[in-house]
């Protein structure tokens, strides 16, 4: 029997929430815009989204252990203004004390709450045995697989007995199996109401993982972070991930994630701008996509959760592959598809020089950034240029962290395609010394 949602009582509510970030003569980075939730108790709300698109900030604002630039949060009706009593976190990446058993990790919440021991001793013991790690209470973090630790991260979350249980991509550093029962184990509890929490927030970048687990779900789009679209899941549990409606959906948020306008098989891709991040995508996983996409079955086209399942990837790991595909012209994403072009054939049929000499062409046309490089290097007389100033002037425009991802790109595009060379040690790009000889 599913869960009843109090529709009269809001555990949280965010409105007109943005996020952004003061930058030094430039302007401010901006990670969340305009964001609107609603979270009642009784349901498991999923925030669905690439990384980098916001959504962990957004647990960490919810949490009150971020306030936001511009906009409001309410928590239980009141405005939230620091770390909010009644919510505990669970992490991706365990946060375990490693020199403290599993039953002093999980009590620790408690103890910091004062709580007193033969309560502390009851309450752990109960949380210990609900996640199924019952035996293991002295046992060390090291002395655990990866599914188990995360395990004690769920009970040191659930002893407390919170009403919002915040969950940031808990599944994500699991293996498939592992993480695949930790969910069914976590619905399971949720269904039979064991559960000592009333309502849970699941960041998650698993497309499958929200469909499977949530009552609703917000689609955030990046750059910044948008809710693109919130959609209720009508699947009573236990959902079927092999249901024809349950791989409509899917179907239909990866079409979501990739609705845009974009050029024909026939165009070119539109140029991008200096400041656009770059996903960090090499060359020899660009071709082997472009030639999976136009041999059989696919033969030029290819539905996306479809095309995930056979080369086992998420969506956090396609889309960006579809999305440079799609940048330098070499393929269209759209609607939940992924269409080779004519230049995406050119480049799939070209020996290997030729694939350096179309793929040199491509990315001075679609990335400034690379067009920049060389053109300096050109002026230069002595065709060197360091690094620090395009690093510098992509910060004015984006995070520090995207700013360095971007760089290593296209540094490693333009030694693929011979545009240039990169010393590292000193952080210089250079031309080729046949290219110096043709300058002089």
């Amino acid at each position: 029997m599913d869960q009843v949602v109090n529709h009269q009582d809001p555990l949280v509510i965010v409105r007109n929430c943005r996020q952004s970030y003061h930058k030094d003569g430039s302007a401010d980075l901006i990670v969340l815009d305009d964001v609107n939730l609603t979270l009642q108790s009784g349901e498991i709300v999923g925030l669905l989204g690439r990384s980098g698109s916001g959504k962990s900030t957004l647990l960490r604002i919810v949490s009150g252990l971020l306030k936001p630039t511009d906009g409001e949060v309410m928590w239980r009706g009141q405005p939230l203004t620091g770390p909010a009593a009644g919510v505990a976190m669970v992490f991706q990446s365990f946060a375990l004390f490693p020199w403290l058993t599993v039953q002093e990790n999980v009590e620790i919440g408690l103890e910091a709450q004062g709580v007193k021991k033969a309560e502390r001793d009851e309450r752990t013991e109960a949380a210990i045995d609900l996640i199924g790690l019952g035996g293991y209470d002295t046992a060390y973090p090291k002395e655990l697989s990866g599914g188990m630790r995360q395990r004690v991260g769920l009970a040191r979350a659930l002893v407390v007995h919170p009403d919002l249980l915040l969950m940031d991509e808990p599944f994500s550093a699991l293996d498939v199996l592992t993480a695949e029962t930790l969910r069914t184990d976590l619905i399971d509890l949720w269904m039979d109401k064991k559960l000592p929490v009333k309502s849970i927030l699941l960041v998650t970048h698993n497309i499958e993982e929200a469909v499977l687990m949530c009552d609703r779900i917000l689609v955030f789009s990046s750059n910044p972070g948008r809710v693109a679209q919130e959609l209720k899941v009508p699947f009573p549990h236990p959902r079927n991930r092999y249901d024809t409606a349950f791989r409509q959906m899917v179907d239909d948020i990866y079409g979501i994630m990739t609705r845009r306008k974009a050029p024909t098989a026939q165009t070119a891709a539109p140029v991008t701008s200096f400041s656009t991040p770059l996903h960090p995508v090499g060359t020899n996983i660009m071709s082997g996509l472009l030639e999976t996409l136009e041999n059989p079955p696919y033969e030029g086209r290819a539905d996306l959760p479809a095309l995930a399942a056979a080369l086992q990837y998420e969506a956090d790991e396609l889309l960006p592959l579809g999305e440079t595909l799609s940048l330098l012209g070499f393929a269209i994403l759209e609607e939940g598809d992924l269409q080779i072009t004519d230049a995406g054939r050119q480049f799939v049929n070209a020996e290997t020089e030729e694939r350096k000499a179309l793929f040199a062409k491509t990315i001075l046309a679609h990335v400034p950034l690379v067009a920049e490089i060389r053109k300096v290097l050109d002026e230069r007389w002595n065709h060197r240029a360091s690094a620090v100033r395009f690093r510098d002037e992509l910060e004015d425009h984006m995070s520090a962290a995207y700013a360095e991802e971007t760089l290593r790109t296209v540094i490693a595009w333009g030694r693929f395609a011979e545009l240039y060379e990169y010393d590292e040690e000193a952080q210089q790009f250079s031309l080729e010394e046949e290219d110096e000889e043709t300058q002089a």
